[in-house]
């Protein structure tokens, strides 16, 4: 579509109505995203109504279908669960139900509906739009609706979003709510670990999956789980002794616990359940460890939507909207899924089958297919599991070292991927150092040989604990090429920021002069600012975004028993404005001031008056960040100011500097499970790249495409040589030139009332559901 079809778009609306209901399980996120389609619909000048109790209340009709308003969806975007409730319901499997359905969207004119929820409501939904024609003849014959009524609405158009904590359904990355289940999942499992080493226990952990394995599988590779059980992957007979020998293994090599993580619905190979008192007692019996069970439950569906899943279903109700808008009758019914950070829009029915694929070969005992039917993203996670959960001893050792460290800031995620590089080079037979400090570390030489038990339990620690510093190469260039040619390091993995990339830059350059520095070099990217070339995530990034979210639901709750106070909150990031932008969509912030995107007087005083005027109406609270870095002149104190100087008599003004707090924590499930991806994807590469450029007895590498950044670009993992991306490098900014995550600003000013310019909107492409594109693996 292009840019003036979507300005045309915005009034498509007018004179439409549309609905939005909750079906099935609920799901942290689906609020953001009753949000979003709620205030999207209004935006495009649309009739929008809400429909409460799922399709029990699109049954009932009567109260339970309300219009909805601008101020119907304030503050709820923070909130666990479905504001406008969800039901199992009976009723609308029958064709008398689904007949009332029909009644009551007709007479209040609807012929527009976004369903939220798992594969069963998409799929019902699909059934209501293809019976709609027959439905409505049957009111008419009845006498319940006029035939000319029925004419004016002769079509009904179906979008899809999923919420499901299983992440379960083919075709969309992720799904509504599996990212903040995750999120419960890990602050039990952190929990649960420090007691568990008190006591020298093991825990046996059961969370939800009946039938798709994706939270007990990202759960056990984020923890390092000593054993999993998940239905796709059933173990093979005699898994008993193997697995209790593994756990005594681990205790022997001086662990204090054991963390079995287990779905609910486990089977074995002949397809038997697997219970976790069963694995409790075989524990106990053969081992005799103080063992316990916990059942998350419940919990796993409760609490606050994480960030990712906030801007996920944001973006999701954006393109719904968009999707709905645009639909004639011979378009077929989509669902909103999300492909390499992007929305796309996906055919249900192809959705649907390849979902009931999965179930189909699971029953007929094909695991192997029903792994690869999960998509790229599952299957590579589960051999990632199984390559990095004990040791396996190396087919034949190297004469290659491989040095690691930290460069920058501290981020969460660091220490993920550096346990699982370690494993992997461990793995292939190398010889592994890791470097304190950074590239002061190793000029100065504190240089240490790491083994496999070293790194166990790093995954979920936060900072760096190898140590980091900012301190660039080229102030110690001489002493670091001494310490590598003292150790023979035959190839350098920098685990960092912004430092690191310039870093193995100046070392890439300084190849010339340094026969020593002709090795293979591979930077990660982790950085809280997410300000590196040549990727779309850094690591770290997504424990800061949750952090800043975090502070600022606790700052707009301070303001609950307070009318009318707006805050200023300021984030880091320096000159970079993710960080700020991505916080601004979760929290539904009024406005967020960054470096990329310039602002003046004009600008500041707009959004003042913008408001002041929602002050003067039903909204209590505003709140406005200010990314560290982005104007020279117009500070944290000086925007303070001004609004508190131009609000006054109607709102008060208070200031809230997130600080380190941003910098600090557990790191995320998502920065866990990409941490642990990208080190064992560095270290193949790594590896690769000795064993290409050995020759004579030595590691001889120049070749631009010898030191790199590896980088997630959409759904692409990719190597991208330091030097290449020099010319797509803002250096005095210290970001890259063009940023993707950009197109954001536009949903954040829209779901804040701001009447901004929609020329600019991206909408999704259709992306079909395939064995090939399903192959694919999303990254996280």
């Amino acid at each position: 579509m292009s840019s003036t079809d979507l300005e045309k778009l915005k009034m498509t609306g007018a004179g439409r109505a549309m609905a939005l209901l909750t079906s099935g399980g609920d799901a942290q996120g689906m609020n953001a995203a009753v949000r979003a389609v709620t205030r999207m619909g209004i935006y495009v000048g649309a009739k929008v109504y809400l429909i409460y109790e799922g399709y029990q209340g699109l049954v009932d009709g009567g109260d339970n279908i309300k219009r909805a308003d601008w101020h119907s969806v304030t503050n709820i975007i923070q909130q666990g669960g479905t504001v406008i409730g969800s039901a199992r319901c009976k009723a609308f499997t029958t064709r008398e139900g689904r007949l009332a359905a029909a009644f009551n969207l007709v007479k209040r004119g609807i012929t527009n509906l976004c369903v939220c929820g798992g594969d069963g409501s998409l799929t019902g939904a699909n059934i209501f739009r293809s019976e709609w024609s027959g439905l409505l003849a049957e009111l008419v014959q009845k006498g319940r609706i006029t035939d000319t009524l029925a004419k004016q609405h002769d079509h009904l158009n179906i979008v899809g979003l999923v919420g499901s904590i299983d992440n379960d359904f083919c075709g969309t990355d992720m799904t509504i709510g599996a990212d903040s289940a995750l999120h419960r999942i890990m602050e039990i499992v952190d929990a649960i670990t420090t007691t568990a080493q008190s006591h020298q226990r093991a825990f046996v952990l059961e969370v939800m999956g009946r039938h798709c394995g994706y939270l007990a599988l990202v759960s056990a590779l984020a923890s390092g789980a000593d054993w999993l059980f998940i239905p796709e992957a059933p173990p093979q007979p005699g898994w008993e002794d193997l697995m209790c020998a593994r756990l005594e293994g681990s205790r022997s090599k001086g662990s204090r616990l054991n963390i079995i993580i287990i779905a609910e619905g486990a089977i074995d190979s002949n397809g038997d359940p697997i219970s976790s008192n069963y694995i409790k007692d075989l524990v106990v019996e053969r081992l005799g460890y103080d063992t316990r069970v916990t059942v998350l439950g419940h919990v796993q569906r409760g609490g606050t939507p994480s960030a990712f899943d906030r801007i996920l279903s944001s973006k999701l109700g954006v393109e719904a909207v968009v999707a709905l808008m645009e639909a004639n009758p011979d378009t077929p019914a989509c669902v909103i899924g999300l492909s390499g950070n992007h929305p796309v829009r996906l055919p249900l029915v192809e959705c649907v089958e390849m979902t009931k694929m999965v179930q189909k070969a699971m029953n007929e005992k094909r695991f192997d297919d029903a792994v690869k039917l999960r998509g790229g993203s599952f299957e590579n996670n589960l051999n990632i599991y199984r390559l990095l959960a004990f040791q396996k001893p190396s087919q034949t050792q190297t004469v290659h070292s491989v040095a690691i460290l930290n460069v920058g800031a501290p981020a969460a995620g660091m220490n993920a991927a550096v346990r699982s590089a370690v494993r992997v080079a461990l793995a292939h037979g190398h010889k592994v150092y890791t470097v304190s400090d950074g590239f002061k570390g190793l000029a100065s030489g504190e240089v240490s040989e790491m083994s496999w038990h070293h790194v166990a339990g790093w995954t979920g620690q936060g900072g760096s604990l190898l140590g980091t510093n900012r301190t660039l190469p080229s102030k110690c260039m001489e002493k670091i090429v001494e310490t590598i040619g003292k150790y023979s390091i035959s190839a350098l993995l920098v685990v960092g920021g912004f430092e690191a990339y310039e870093g193995v830059l100046q070392l890439c350059e300084a190849r010339g002069r340094y026969d020593e520095l002709c090795i293979p070099m591979c930077v990660i990217p982790a950085t809280i600012s997410n300000n590196v070339p040549g990727t779309d995530f850094s690591l770290g990034a997504d424990t800061a975004v949750n952090a800043a979210m975090e502070g600022c639901d606790k700052i707009k709750q301070s303001a609950t028993g307070t009318k009318r106070r707006v805050f200023v909150v300021e984030t880091m990031g320096g000159f970079c404005g993710y960080l700020a932008t991505s916080t601004g969509v979760a929290v539904g912030a009024d406005a967020a001031y960054i470096f990329e995107d310039p602002f003046n007087i004009h600008d500041l005083k707009t959004n003042v008056e913008h408001l002041t005027e929602k002050m003067k109406k039903d909204i209590q609270r505003g709140l406005v960040l200010r990314s560290d870095k982005c104007h020279e002149h117009y500070t944290t104190d000086f925007i303070h100011k001004l609004y508190s100087a131009e609000g006054k008599g109607i709102f008060d003004c208070r200031v809230n500097v997130l600080g380190h707090l941003q910098q600090g924590g557990a790191p995320s499930p998502f920065d866990r499970n990409f941490g642990t991806k990208m080190g064992v994807k560095a270290l193949q590469w790594l590896s690769a790249k000795l064993s290409e450029n050995f020759c004579q007895g030595r590691v001889f590498a120049n070749s631009p495409d010898s030191a790199c950044v590896l980088g997630l670009n959409r759904k692409t993992v990719s190597f991208i040589p330091v030097t290449e991306l020099k010319t797509v490098t803002d250096f005095e900014h210290r970001m890259p030139m063009v940023q993707w995550w950009i197109n954001l600003r536009l949903m954040l000013k829209m779901l804040a009332k701001y009447q901004t310019c929609f020329s600019e909107y991206v909408p999704g492409e259709i992306e079909h559901v395939t064995l090939r594109s399903l192959s694919v693996d999303a990254g996280f």
